[in-house]
C-alpha cells in the first residue's frame, strides 16, 4: 500500500518574515480540511534556482514568489504563461509531476477582482486611470486595466524612464507624466491606483498633492500595511470610493491554492481576518 503524500507549498522571498501569505493559506487549509502545509522560505538570490529545482522532489506542489525573485524566476521556469510574459514577472509556481516548473502571474487577476468587489459601480470605460509607480506591480495593474477596457492610463513614476519602458510595452493607451506633475492628473481621473511602496509601514510617505480628489473617483492602494493608508484616508475624506489593498492579496492567492490543493478557497471576512491576524 502506497502512502498518500502530503502536499506542500511555500512562499519564497528575501526577506519573507513579514509575509501574510502563510497565515492566509493555513486558514484555507484548515477550513477546507486539507492535509497540507504552506510555509515561508527565506531564499537568497544566489540560491534561488537550486532551491526551486529541488522543491518538487521534496513533495512541494507549488509556491508563491515575492520580492526580489519575481523577475528572476522567469529565467528558471520551464514554462511561462502568456500573462506572466506580458507582466515580465511571476508570482505563482506550479510543480508538475515530472518535476517541471510552470510560472504564472495572478497579480492582475487579484487586482481587478478586488477592484470590482470593492467598487462595484466602477465602469472601466468611464474615464482615465492614474497609476503611481512603474515597478512589477504596476505592470500587472496596467495589463488588467487595458484588458478591462480603460481608455487611457497615465503613469507617473519618480524615475521617468521606467514609466516610459511601460509605455513602450503597453502601447498607445499609456501616457507618461512627470512625477512633479502627479498632483495634476487626479481631478479628472475616474480611478487612482498607488502601486508604489510609498506610504507602507517603514517606507517614506506618498508625497503627492491630493487636493484634486473628489466624490466620483475610485481610489485604491496596493499597500495593505497599514490597511488605511494616508492616500485612502484623504480619499475617504473627499468622498471617493476607496478600496484597500488586502483584497488583492487574497484574490491573487486563491488561483494558486486551487491549483495546488484542488479546492477553490473562499475569499471572505474570515480570510481577511486570517491574513491580518
Amino acid at each position: 500500500m502506497t502512502e498518500h503524500k502530503i502536499p506542500l507549498a511555500a512562499v519564497i522571498g528575501c526577506p519573507i518574515a513579514h509575509s501574510k501569505s502563510p497565515q492566509l493559506h493555513r486558514h484555507w487549509l484548515t477550513t477546507n480540511e486539507i492535509a497540507g502545509h504552506y510555509m515561508p522560505m527565506h531564499v537568497e538570490p544566489d540560491d534561488l534556482e537550486a532551491v526551486v529545482r529541488m522543491m518538487p522532489r521534496m513533495g512541494f506542489v507549488g509556491a508563491n514568489v515575492t520580492i526580489p525573485h519575481k523577475e528572476a524566476i522567469m529565467e528558471i521556469a520551464d514554462k511561462v504563461t502568456d500573462r506572466a510574459k506580458l507582466m515580465g514577472a511571476a508570482n505563482t509556481l506550479i510543480f508538475r509531476e515530472d518535476g517541471s516548473i510552470v510560472a504564472d502571474n495572478t497579480d492582475g487577476y487579484g487586482f481587478i477582482t478586488n477592484l470590482h468587489e470593492g467598487a462595484p459601480d466602477w465602469d472601466p470605460k468611464s474615464g482615465p486611470a492614474t497609476v503611481f509607480g512603474a515597478g512589477g506591480a504596476s505592470r500587472a495593474v496596467i495589463a488588467s486595466l487595458i484588458e478591462a477596457g480603460v481608455p487611457e492610463i497615465r503613469i507617473t513614476n519618480r524615475t521617468r524612464s521606467r514609466a516610459e519602458d511601460l509605455a513602450e510595452t503597453f502601447g498607445a493607451r499609456i501616457t507618461v507624466i512627470d512625477w512633479v506633475q502627479s498632483g495634476n492628473i487626479i481631478e479628472d481621473a475616474a480611478l487612482i491606483v498607488n502601486t508604489t511602496s510609498l506610504g507602507m509601514v517603514g517606507q517614506r510617505p506618498l508625497r503627492v498633492p491630493l487636493d484634486g480628489l473628489h466624490a466620483g473617483i475610485v481610489v485604491t492602494d496596493l499597500v495593505y500595511a497599514p490597511l488605511k493608508t494616508k492616500l485612502l484616508l484623504a480619499a475617504e475624506d473627499a468622498g471617493c470610493t476607496v478600496v484597500d489593498g488586502l483584497g488583492m492579496l487574497l484574490h491573487q492567492a486563491a488561483p494558486g491554492f486551487e491549483r495546488w490543493f484542488g479546492q477553490r478557497p473562499e475569499v471572505d471576512m474570515s480570510a481577511r481576518t486570517a491574513a491580518t491576524g
